[in-house]
């Protein structure tokens, strides 16, 4: 049967003249003028729907971001503002768009190695982090500590950069300082899906902060430290420009939080808070993000939970500083929806740019999450054979 075509009530009373003449050789001469055209292609045809044009594939922008550790292994996450085209409302990790002024170039969207860190990704991280909470991740040339500046020349320096009326790099250097490229360690490349608009191919990076010597694990305080190698600004959000908030807070309470609905997580930010949360906060199981203690740790067990972090990252195959993941939406094992309504992130591809390559990310775990109106909810980590169960949970 042919489809029928979407004309309004009174189109399909009074059949255009079109019509008419095209059906005019069935008719009795006379009556019409006798068409000797034939039938034109489906664009000119109403009974026949054209094809609908293929969606272009967005070409994904490179990116930085920075799970910044504080000197009581807590994270910095950063709140989007409500009209942001990326993220919107979301919590996130420091980071945004590598820019050539600023950063250095990074190699072209047809080559491979646009998906590889280099020290243009890394000076990304460090610039957007700057820019958006004013910690700035630079080091002294003289004594190779953390450079600190007074509060004034923080935010001058802040403004100018984001306005792009400073380059970063001269900026520094007339700071006396360079940026910590060297202190970040990969952790994992996000390239966006390709049924979203807006994609991005995204490093991400974990920094650790000098420790202090003892702190609650729960304390959302930034209070100085006089044992602390170098003081660490309070975070400040831009002013409103991306960011309304600006937070300390454990990996498990982050994911906490998200679960209980008081948050936007997205599932990258989820899934390595997560995977954080397991050597940072010595929880009584991998999901128990409320099992967290309030008791201060000595310096040392801070920088023993940081050492194992450290090594875990460094693990795998491929290891976690170059798993690259695309995530994919997963069919249930028989084919039905999930009885608790949510879709099955696979992690295992690097997306369709590094398809052939021996790039890869990780299949022992997926993300469960709802898609929403406002954004992701009831995300979750769970294994790949507990993921495709459509047992409610």
């Amino acid at each position: 049967m042919l489809p029928v075509p979407r004309f309004a009530s009174h189109q399909l009373a009074r059949p255009s003249t079109r019509l008419l003449l095209t059906a005019s050789n069935t008719r009795a001469p006379g009556r019409l003028r006798k068409s000797h055209q034939p039938l034109r292609p489906y664009s000119d045809n109403p009974f026949t729907m054209p094809p609908k044009p293929k969606k272009e594939i967005g070409v994904p922008r490179p990116s930085s971001s920075v799970l910044l550790i504080s000197p009581n292994n807590q994270l910095l996450l950063l709140q989007r503002v409500k009209q942001s085209s990326s993220f919107p409302s979301a919590h996130v990790f420091p980071g945004g768009n590598v820019s050539e002024q600023h950063d250095g170039a990074v190699p072209g969207p047809d080559s491979p190695q646009r998906h590889v860190d280099n020290d243009a990704y890394r000076m990304a991280a460090i610039r957007e982090c700057f820019e958006e909470s004013g910690i700035l991740l630079a080091r002294n040339n003289g004594f190779g500590r953390l450079i600190e500046l007074p509060e004034a020349e923080r935010e001058a320096g802040r403004k100018a950069i984001h306005s792009n009326t400073a380059s970063f790099p001269q900026w520094l250097a007339q700071k006396g300082g360079r940026a910590d490229v060297d202190g970040l360690i990969p952790f994992t490349r996000w390239v966006t899906p390709t049924n979203v608009p807006r994609r991005f191919t995204t490093q991400m990076y974990l920094y650790f902060l000098p420790t202090l010597s003892s702190t609650p694990l729960s304390d959302g305080s930034s209070a100085a430290d006089e044992e602390a190698e170098v003081k660490i600004p309070t975070p400040t959000t831009d002013g409103g420009l991306e960011h309304t908030a600006a937070r300390w807070l454990p990996a498990s309470v982050w994911c906490r939080l998200a679960q209980e609905g008081r948050i936007i997580l997205f599932p990258p930010q989820f899934f390595l808070l997560h995977q954080v949360a397991q050597f940072l906060d010595d929880l009584s199981a991998p999901t128990a993000y409320g099992s967290l203690s309030r008791k201060p740790l000595p310096r040392e067990e801070l920088e023993a939970r940081r050492k194992r972090l450290t090594e875990f990252v460094r693990t795998g195959d491929p290891p976690w500083t170059d798993k690259c993941i695309s995530p994919i939406a997963l069919p249930a094992r028989d084919g039905k929806k999930r009885e608790d309504g949510r879709t099955v992130l696979g992690l295992d591809k690097p997306g369709p740019e590094l398809a052939g390559s021996d790039r890869r990310g990780l299949r022992e775990q997926c993300v469960l999450v709802s898609f929403r109106k406002d954004g992701p909810r009831q995300v979750g980590v769970i294994s790949r054979e507990e993921a495709l169960e459509t047992a409610k949970l």
